[in-house]
């Protein structure tokens, strides 16, 4: 593998940590950098180091984990988007002014970086160097997820009620592109 091709992994990988963080963009509107960094650290993070499990694991879970990785994937972000949806739906408007939660965090890191397990498993395959993999692949995770929180932000015009269902149903969307 190549230097570009690396280069093309990891954009391929930070897609999904995008328009992730672009959903979470259209939500949050007081606490923005505080939010937006740690969820792109999040992503770098988690698109980072799934990929050095796979490596190093690639004989014993990827056969495990390949078969059924879309469905961990899709119910993760079913259920994010369904829970957007209802709280826009059922619950009072208020501003949100927290900052996005550690278990939702995590739940977006892990589904975001599924695929990037299974890169870990191809990367030990092709005799890539990990540690340049693996810092391109955070690096374009991070970037990426930065990038997408502040354009989601930029909608903020739009009641909140509809960038909510709005984030929502790109999760969801998310899900089905997941098992199709």
């Amino acid at each position: 593998m190549s230097l570009i091709d690396l280069i093309l992994l990891a954009v391929a990988l930070g897609i999904d940590c995008l328009v992730v963080s672009f959903s979470q963009g259209l939500i949050f509107t007081a606490n923005r950098t505080k939010n937006s960094l740690a969820l792109a650290l999040t992503m770098g993070l988690f698109q980072g180091g799934m990929p050095c499990i796979g490596f190093f694991c690639a004989g014993l879970i990827s056969k495990y984990v390949v078969a059924f990785s879309h469905w961990i994937v899709f119910f993760i972000f079913l259920a994010l988007g369904l829970k957007f949806i209802y709280e826009a739906l059922f619950e009072e408007e208020k501003e949100k002014i927290c900052c996005i939660g550690l278990r939702c965090l995590i739940s977006m890191g892990i589904a975001t970086s599924i695929d990037a397990l299974g890169a870990g498993v191809s990367l030990k395959f092709s005799g890539v160097d990990l540690f340049t993999s693996v810092v391109l692949i955070s690096m374009a995770s991070f970037l990426m997820s930065l990038i997408g929180f502040w354009l989601g932000n930029m909608f903020k015009h739009i009641p909140s009620k509809y960038l909510e269902i709005s984030g929502g149903v790109i999760l969801i969307g998310l899900a089905v592109k997941a098992v199709i």
